[in-house]
């Protein structure tokens, strides 16, 4: 990639992150809170704390929405199209086993992005519901599991990686 092209894509996500950030904060100014102040949840976010506010919360949570959908829509809209180019190059690949590391490379990477992507449409595109212990098992896979896949399929897949874990687990 152009380093033009890598300043281009870090600059258009900070500024994304910085308006998005700035309007919540706007917008969560704005909400009055009379109620307890203890979240049911072992994180602090912004569909948390709309069920803290006694105003409503109607404006921030389409605010909330149109920013998730177009945070979110348009990088899994880029990862569409890009993972449909590998996939075409993959298929050019003349041996099977050629194609079946490919493959397993791409679906470790698509299992990683199908959670991240999951949990974040669970919790920033459904509106104002009940909150459950569903949401906390949710957050756990957001913030804990997602991050967590990936130095583990990467790492993995590493020969040295492989030989080094496998001397630990066996003693030797």
């Amino acid at each position: 990639m152009a380093p033009g092209i890598q300043k281009a894509l870090v600059g258009m996500s900070c500024v994304f992150s910085f308006t998005h950030s700035l309007t919540q904060t706007v917008a969560l100014s704005t909400l009055k809170f009379c109620g307890p102040n203890v979240i049911n949840h072992f994180y602090c976010d912004l569909p948390q704390l709309f069920k803290l506010s006694c105003s409503s919360t109607q404006l921030n949570e389409q605010l909330l929405f149109v920013a998730a959908a177009f945070m979110g829509v348009a990088p899994l809209v880029l990862i569409t199209v890009s993972y449909a180019h590998v996939v075409a190059a993959v298929l050019r690949i003349r041996s099977a086993e050629g194609r079946k590391k490919a493959f397993s490379t791409c679906s470790s990477h698509l299992t990683v992005v199908s959670i991240f992507y999951g949990t974040g449409v669970f919790n920033y595109m459904r509106g104002s519901v009940e909150a459950s212990d569903k949401d906390k098992g949710i957050g756990v896979f957001n913030t804990v599991i997602s991050p967590m896949l990936n130095p583990l399929i990467y790492s993995l897949r590493n020969p040295d990686v492989q030989g080094a874990l496998q001397r630990v687990l066996t003693g030797k």
